[in-house]
Order: structure tokens, then sequence, then C-alpha cells
């Protein structure tokens, strides 16, 4: 990614390692955190959205939920 990462790398490799993963390289954690911030970005704006449509300015996590469930 280009701008300023959000998401800790040893969140990353904690992740992998709870996923069985015995050791993890740092590309691994790099890609993960950008697949995530992407992901989490696409759920957000959609999470938005929804807010929005429902005449609200707070994302509240049914929103969340919502946005993740449906195809962006």
């Amino acid at each position: 990614m280009t701008e300023k990462s959000i998401l800790p790398l040893a969140a990353m490799e904690k992740l992998l390692k709870k996923s069985g993963a015995d050791r993890v390289s740092e590309d691994a954690k790099v890609a993960l955190r950008d697949v995530l911030e992407d992901y989490a970005d696409k759920v957000g704006a959609h999470a938005i959205k929804i807010s929005k449509h429902s005449g609200r300015k707070t994302v509240k996590a049914g929103d969340i939920k919502l946005a993740s469930k449906q195809e962006i």
C-alpha cells in the first residue's frame, strides 16, 4: 500500500499463527495486512452508504455486518 498502514504486522503474524502457521515471512504479513485493509476500506465505505440510506450519520455494527455480507 502506498499510504500509511493502520494494522500492525505483529497482529498479522498472530492471525496467521492462530490459523496454524508455524512460521510467517515478512512478505506474508505485509500481504495479509494489505488484503485486510483493502477489504476493510470496501466494507467501511459500503457501511457508510447503508447508514446514510437509513438516515443516520452514525455507522452501527449492523451496517458493518450487512455490508460484509453483500458483494462489494
